[in-house]
């Protein structure tokens, strides 16, 4: 269909999940994308995938905390491919878990660091630039964690990931009247790296327990996830912004 034809678009944290699945949904709809994450090598090969399907791809690797890298990936969308029309601010961590007593300053900061700090300062050099070429669509990685449910040990997470609740309703205040909408997704359980049912010691006991949470009784594919990015970034949401969209599985109802 190639509903962004034309655009030019910034995924984080695109080496692996839903960062990955949504660059490659966003190329195959037609944008240029500029990917960022910490690997090199994941974001060459994603790239190579994508220029191998006819798409364009750009790589900016770093680590999503550095301002320095926030400047640099916007700046390669404009010199490379002469704007800035869509960010998905993905990249984001768990960190350590565990009782509040127990977390140190270094391990709570290192959480909102990654998971807060990075959406301002990506939102900081995206929307000049997104200015500049009459609006765009902002979109964040958020959690229902810390917003429609607390899951003990995850104070640090649920902290980060609800502040980007409100940063996401301020950008939409201040720059609706601009053109630029801004969102946030709010995933459950994803089948990603991420994810604690691929963590050292899962077990399939493990992998129920997190199914059943969900009222759809499974996780979510990246590409399910993905699907919904792209309903923020492309024209079909145009009326949508300041919004909070749980893609969730039902989780956040679900009681059985």
């Amino acid at each position: 269909m190639n509903v962004l034809k034309g655009k030019i678009a910034i995924v984080t944290g695109a080496s692996s999940g839903i960062g990955y699945a949504t660059a490659k949904l966003f190329a195959q709809e037609g944008a240029c994308v500029v990917v960022t994450a910490r690997r090199q090598s994941a974001l060459d090969s994603l790239v190579a995938e994508i220029e191998a399907a006819g798409g364009q791809a750009a790589a900016v690797a770093g680590d999503v905390k550095d301002e320095a890298l926030a400047k640099a990936v916007v700046d390669t969308a404009v010199s490379r491919f002469g704007g800035l029309d869509i960010a998905f601010n993905n990249a984001g961590m768990v960190g350590v878990t565990g009782p509040i007593y127990e977390l140190s300053l270094p391990q709570w900061q290192e959480a909102l660091d990654t998971n807060l700090t990075s959406a301002f300062l990506g939102a900081k050099y995206q929307v000049p630039a997104m200015l500049a070429r009459g609006g765009g669509s902002i979109i964040f990685t958020s959690t229902f964690v810390g917003y429609t449910a607390g899951l003990p040990g995850m104070a640090a997470y649920a902290a980060g990931k609800a502040g980007l609740i409100g940063l996401t309703q301020v950008l939409a205040t201040e720059y609706g009247a601009r053109n630029i909408r801004a969102n946030a997704i709010l995933p459950g359980g994803t089948d990603t790296p991420m994810s604690i049912t691929n963590a050292p010691g899962a077990t399939a006991d493990t992998l129920a327990f997190v199914e059943n949470l969900h009222a759809l009784k499974r996780m979510a594919k990246p590409e399910e996830i993905a699907r919904s990015v792209l309903h923020l970034a492309s024209d079909a949401s145009s009326f949508i912004t300041g919004t909070a969209l749980l893609v969730d599985g039902g989780v956040s109802v679900n009681r059985t």
